[in-house]
């Protein structure tokens, strides 16, 4: 790996995940690393092994700066905000934070999660990721969500309250029975609320959910692609710019953590089946928790461990970067994967040929037709 070695000009940007597994009660399309606590949650047992976990994974980041932390779930707002500040006086003491660091937290809009959000505040998160989904009470039923349309808005007003000015809303389309007229007037309300970022995806059928085993019955193929393409049209008139697939964002208030992820950047896993990439030098490694909240508390220590070779390093690269809207530079691929630009040649010119890439303004990202077809454009990495 010389040649990668002498390619691999820059260290790349560090976030922190950590993940939180417990929910109130199992979504049925959701194919998380989600578990219902029939027992209650063994928040400080929890809290400790995170610690402990945080203890073993910071030497391999050593003298770098962790510029974003992300609690992931499950649903953390279940966790009190004593523990969530618990956590982050720990990661502030194993690892270098940066002075500005983004800090995100999950956030069941549900009102008993809601009254510890200024605790959270507090504790030194400083911005929200509110699993809405939808903003009409028959749509939240069929989906299995625990809230109410109503509690989900006193949640984001509580919130702000709470002296939270960075708040992400998911929301959901092609719903179970969701017609156009539904979607765009679920993305309209939305909007009205004005949050910093806009999550806004497909309901998909995940393998392994009840979804996918009992499937719903959903809105056409041709009626979901003219929900997409007409709530894009109104978060762009609201002022989203959509950055990536399903991101949207006010200017200047793209999600810090999750770009890190898009273009192919540093983390460390925390947590239950928590995952991190890390690079050291030439070599790039993939890093897994045990999944199971019960082992991974009694055991700790790694589910997998291994280092990306060249055709996983060239296909990764490609999963994450071509989600962006503005895809990537020749300069970032090869700084961040190590591998001589002459790797991106093949599958670069197959999709020119195909008009599903574009190079332009030194930039490469997927046309329109590629963004509608991302799938297809993705496996033209595929070297395996």
């Amino acid at each position: 790996m010389s040649e990668v070695a002498a390619m691999h000009a820059i260290e790349p940007s560090l976030g922190l995940y950590i993940h939180i597994p417990w929910c109130v009660k199992k979504c049925p399309y959701c194919d998380f690393n989600s578990h219902v606590s029939q027992l209650g949650l063994p928040e400080a047992g929890y809290v400790k092994s995170l610690i402990n976990d945080m203890r073993s994974e910071a030497p391999l980041v050593a003298g770098r700066e962790i510029r974003s932390i992300f609690f992931g779930g499950g649903t953390p707002s279940l966790f009190s905000a004593q523990a969530i500040g618990e956590i982050l006086t720990a990661a502030a003491e194993h690892f270098t934070l940066a002075s500005d660091i983004e800090i995100t937290l999950e956030a069941n809009p549900g009102t008993a999660e809601a009254k510890s959000f200024a605790g959270y505040h507090v504790a030194g998160v400083n911005r929200l990721s509110m699993g809405v989904q939808s903003l009409n009470d028959k749509h939240l039923k069929a989906l299995g969500r625990i809230h109410s349309a109503a509690e989900a808005i006193a949640a984001y007003e509580m919130a702000r309250k709470a002296g939270f000015d960075n708040i992400n809303l998911d929301l959901m389309y092609g719903l179970p029975d969701q017609s156009l007229e539904n979607a765009l007037a679920e993305t309209r309300a939305l909007c009205e609320l004005q949050p910093e970022h806009i999550s806004h995806y497909q309901l998909t059928l995940e393998p392994e959910t009840p979804f996918f085993h009992r499937p719903p019955t959903l809105p056409a193929d041709e009626v979901i692609w003219d929900m997409q393409t007409a709530c894009q049209e109104v978060l762009a008139s609201r002022g989203y710019a959509q950055y990536e697939v399903s991101a949207y964002a006010q200017p200047g208030r793209q999600c810090a953590h999750n770009l890190n992820y898009w273009q192919f950047g540093d983390y460390v896993g925390i947590g239950a089946g928590a995952h991190g990439k890390v690079s050291s030098g030439e070599i790039i490694e993939r890093r897994s928790k045990p999944k199971i909240p019960g082992r991974y508390m009694n055991e700790g220590g790694l589910d997998e461990q291994r280092e990306l070779d060249g055709a996983d390093r060239l296909f990764e690269f490609a999963v994450n970067a071509l989600r962006l809207r503005d895809g990537f530079s020749r300069e970032l691929f090869t700084a961040s994967t190590g591998l001589p630009v002459d790797a991106l040649e093949k599958p670069l010119a197959a999709g020119l040929t195909r008009g599903l890439l574009v190079e332009q303004g030194g930039r490469v990202f997927a046309s329109e037709t590629g963004y509608r077809y991302l799938n297809d454009v993705i496996l033209l990495f595929d070297q395996d």
